[in-house]
């Protein structure tokens, strides 16, 4: 009886100290929930680049690229909107403002700076623009200016986009595909290098995207018909997205956060897409919106004052804008079916 009556006593004690731990656990949760990113830094390529482009390269700069947004031509390879816009409106922020233009707008430094520039790799691909590598050598000289403290990295996202232009540069150099899957190594390797770069400089989340279905992509679906696409290059696609969640993996277990490191599926997402056009109001999944006139010309290209391309009726309904880049429609299509997955909601907390 005694021994019941002390529990019966301790009753009050247990619920009170259970309530406080588990309002300790609620609060801390609230404060998890509620943390949002002040920051977005990007780099990588097309897929991701603002405005980074010089204005006498192909595409971004001119007619008819960003006739959807912002109406005109804004250095972006699409009829207007890319990824770097969709995550960064996802992270509540201004997509950040590109490199090239931040003592004419420094204003918004603030929301962070994307450093992508289109035609770039982990490696060298492009002897116009910098590589990644360089990529991030220009935010570590901004926090040696002060541009950027320590408390604006840790409460930042960094995005880090590979979408193959290193294979396409290898292939263009070697004409085959021999030798790949060793290549496909060294890429995946060095982007893990480069993710430890960012995280070393103080980024709290880094975002990577996993490589889209290559053997989907307009350039690689014409000699169907844009009707189907290419198994050869989808394979391997998966051998570089496969080894890379095996190097992000590794890379999490190493740090004191276990989720510092994020994969998103771009693949997945961009098949779901074009498997289902209709339910994202897409008519045309695989055909190109502007192409250029003949095999010699490209999306944007002009002789004479003459325009030497083609552009579809309706580019909101077309999932790829041009023979590499999604359209501005393809580009939220696929941000709303990322919104679902888990590793696409970790970005933000």
């Amino acid at each position: 009886m005694m021994k019941k009556l002390f529990s019966l006593s301790c009753l009050p004690l247990v619920l009170v100290l259970l309530s406080g731990f588990m309002g300790l656990q609620l609060a801390e949760a609230r404060l998890h929930y509620n943390y949002h990113p002040k920051m977005l830094f990007v780099f990588g390529d097309s897929y991701v680049d603002t405005g980074n482009t010089r204005i006498d390269q192909p595409g971004s700069w001119k007619q008819p690229y960003g006739i959807t947004f912002p109406g005109k031509p804004a250095g972006r390879f699409s009829n207007g909107r890319v990824l770097t816009d969709y995550i960064a409106k996802y992270l509540g922020l201004k997509s950040p403002l590109p490199y090239k233009f931040r003592k004419l707008i420094p204003q918004q430094l603030k929301y962070g700076m994307n450093f992508a520039y289109g035609g770039t790799g982990v490696f060298d691909t492009s002897s116009k623009n910098p590589n990644m590598t360089i990529q991030i050598d220009f935010l570590n000289q901004l926090i040696k200016e002060n541009v950027y403290t320590t408390s604006d990295l840790y409460n930042s996202v960094a995005h880090v986009s590979v979408a193959g232009n290193d294979y396409n540069f290898y292939l263009s150099r070697n004409g085959s595909i021999e030798g790949f899957p060793s290549f496909i190594g060294s890429v995946v390797n060095q982007t893990a290098i480069n993710l430890v770069r960012i995280q070393k400089l103080g980024v709290r989340k880094i975002v990577v995207g996993g490589l889209q279905p290559l053997g989907c992509l307009p350039g690689n679906t014409a000699s169907s018909s844009f009707q189907k696409c290419n198994s050869t290059f989808n394979d391997l696609v998966l051998l570089h997205n496969n080894l890379l969640n095996q190097a992000v993996t590794k890379l999490n277990r190493q740090s004191k956060d276990n989720s510092t490191f994020v994969v998103v599926d771009l693949y997945d997402s961009f098949m779901s897409v074009l498997n289902h056009p209709s339910t994202n109001n897409i008519k045309e999944p695989f055909k190109p919106c502007c192409v250029g006139v003949g095999r010699e010309y490209n999306c944007g290209s002009v002789e004479n004052n003459v325009n030497k391309y083609t552009v579809c009726e309706s580019p909101t309904s077309a999932f790829f804008w041009d023979l590499l880049h999604p359209s501005q429609a393809g580009w939220h299509a696929v941000y709303n079916k990322l919104q679902t997955t888990n590793a696409f909601q970790q970005i933000r907390y």
